[in-house]
């Protein structure tokens, strides 16, 4: 009886086991499927807003701002992604870079749907000084992080240079001067004794002598 409870119970184990294994997989897989979708609409909007943005009038604006802020916006995430690992005060932009996005994110959204469902363009284009104006603090505030960014990494790099090159040339300094080869202070002192030692022998065979 004890081993069929403890059979039932591994087997419960196992298949709990099984189904947080299962629906891990699940959830895994439909943000990888949530992620390429975004992904795709991501690219397809983007080729549609190159296409009108060369178009004349209120409607290529409207598509050249919505492009040029999201690359700003784009080129800036990467710029601080890519030393956010070492550097803990750029993990801090990329949270201000966040927040910034989400504002970036409202007036793209307020971008496309005047694009696409108002059809009265005289009040798009008395729109247009403010969505621009709003466009131009967003990339203004994105440029400004990123360059910051470029300039930390161009400073920590040079920095580091300096202080390498400056302690190669002294390790070759001393490298260059060296000092002439001596008897170890032991050699030294055994010669001494040896010297003394002749010395009371030829002491005491002048003495030797002499009587």
């Amino acid at each position: 009886m004890e081993i069929a409870i403890a059979l039932l119970a591994l087997s419960l184990v196992v298949f709990g086991v099984f189904v947080a294994v299962v629906v891990r997989g699940v959830r895994a897989a439909r943000r990888g499927i949530t992620r390429a979708r975004r992904e795709v609409r991501r690219t397809l909007t983007d080729a549609a807003l190159t296409a009108r943005a060369a178009q004349p009038g209120v409607v290529g604006e409207m598509a050249r701002m919505r492009r040029e802020l999201r690359s700003s916006l784009d080129s800036t995430r990467g710029t601080l992604l890519a030393g956010a690992e070492r550097d803990p005060a750029l993990r801090e932009a990329l949270g201000l870079l966040d927040q910034l996005a989400e504002h970036g994110e409202r007036l793209d959204g307020e971008l496309a749907l005047l694009m696409a469902a108002e059809p009265d363009r005289a009040r798009v284009a008395a729109r247009l000084p403010d969505l621009r104006r709003r466009a131009e603090r967003i990339r203004s505030s994105a440029d400004s992080l990123r360059q910051a960014a470029q300039d930390r990494a161009r400073h920590d790099g040079t920095a580091g240079l300096d202080s390498l090159h400056q302690q190669i040339a002294l390790e070759s300094n001393a490298l260059r001067h060296w000092s002439p080869v001596t008897d170890p202070p032991a050699d030294r002192a055994a010669d001494r004794a040896a010297e003394r030692a002749a010395e009371r022998a030829a002491e005491r065979k002048a003495v030797e002598d002499a009587d």
